[in-house]
């Protein structure tokens, strides 16, 4: 896996404007069109380009409410962790789990419309979660950046 001043023009150009045409990627790249095109699939065969995806704007469908929520369980089962992402991953509004060492195991980012919706969300689909020892709730308030850009 060996990654070049060519690949790391190619992925900076890609992680800032995913859309490129590939015409346009190789021109800023420096390099033809045939050329990115290889550079890119060899990157993801490699499994240095892991797919791409889109970024959903969920304030944009009605969904004004983010927390997150950070869970310390119950270590007296040894299939709680398992158990608690199992259900976990059903709650349809939960977009990320995350799992920790220290003291919070896992936190689950939640969206909601508004507060009462969240509020809807807790009570019947987070609180039922198995093995909870102990809730942190976190209300974003803004997201002053978010980048995937890495110093390529």
């Amino acid at each position: 896996m060996r990654v070049d001043d060519t690949d790391r023009r190619l992925l900076r150009r890609l992680l800032a404007e995913p859309n490129l045409p590939m015409g346009t990627l190789a021109e800023v790249a420096g390099v033809t069109p045939a050329t990115a095109s290889r550079r890119i699939e060899r990157l993801t065969r490699e499994g240095i380009i892991k797919g791409q995806h889109a970024v959903v704007d969920w304030s944009s469908l009605g969904f004004g409410v983010e927390v997150s929520l950070r869970f310390t369980l119950e270590k007296t089962d040894p299939r709680a962790f398992d158990a608690f992402i199992a259900a976990a991953r059903e709650v349809p509004e939960v977009t990320q789990i995350q799992t920790f060492l220290g003291k919070v195991d896992v936190r689950l980012h939640v969206i909601a419309r508004d507060m009462a919706h969240y509020q809807e969300i807790y009570r019947t689909r987070i609180l039922p979660l198995p093995h909870i020892a102990e809730i942190e709730a976190l209300m974003q308030v803004a997201t002053i950046m978010e980048s995937e850009a890495l110093p390529l």
